[in-house]
């Protein structure tokens, strides 16, 4: 991928064309998206496009790597309070469900099995680090760090676009967040009680 550009105008492109195609890939995924709707919705053009992203499959990996490190930034994990996590998640899978979407093409459409990107792109080492160290700090049961991880996201995932029961979103009444907000975290807690 090129380096993104320097001036106001090329930024301000370079964001158009990111927000467009991440709406484009959540809903289309990347073999349905079209890099011709994208260029059009950005009033740009697909060889800026190209420049800054290098390919279709580039300007995929600048959105979904962006949407990966967001989610750490913006819902970092407190180990200690696992379930308070889990109810941030929810939270923020209300506000941008395009993230899980945007996680389930990529598991559909790259990566069936295992984790869904490579070791050296995975951003998960602080949370195993603070679930392990919850952990040996008795606030959390025992078992592999990874494990218990992956349930309390699963479990924040419950209502969410990638559930196969029911999608929630922001729109729906307040105090029916509430009430699943109340039974996710508490059925976290004693998830992970040790």
């Amino acid at each position: 991928m090129a380096e993104q550009p320097l001036t106001a105008r090329g930024a301000a492109t370079y964001q158009r064309i990111l927000d467009v195609a991440t709406q484009e890939f959540a809903a289309y995924g990347i073999a349905g998206a079209r890099v011709e709707r994208i260029v059009a919705a950005a009033r740009t053009n697909k060889a800026q496009l190209y420049a800054y992203f290098g390919s279709k499959e580039g300007l995929f990996d600048a959105i979904f790597f962006g949407s990966l490190d967001r989610i750490v930034n913006v819902v970092p994990i407190d180990a200690a309070d696992l379930a308070e996590w889990a109810v941030r998640l929810y939270d923020e899978y209300l506000r941008r469900p395009d993230l899980i979407r945007l996680a389930t093409w990529a598991r559909l459409e790259r990566r069936q099995e295992g984790h869904l990107v490579d070791e050296a792109d995975r951003r998960d080492d602080g949370k195993l680090r603070a679930i392990a160290e919850a952990q040996a700090a008795g606030f959390v049961r025992q078992g592999d760090p990874f494990d218990l991880m992956a349930m309390v996201i699963a479990m924040s995932m419950a209502w969410s676009p990638v559930s196969n029961v029911y999608a929630a979103t922001a729109q729906e009444p307040p105090e029916l967040h509430d009430r699943r907000r109340a039974l996710l975290r508490e059925s976290v807690r004693r998830a992970v009680a040790p």
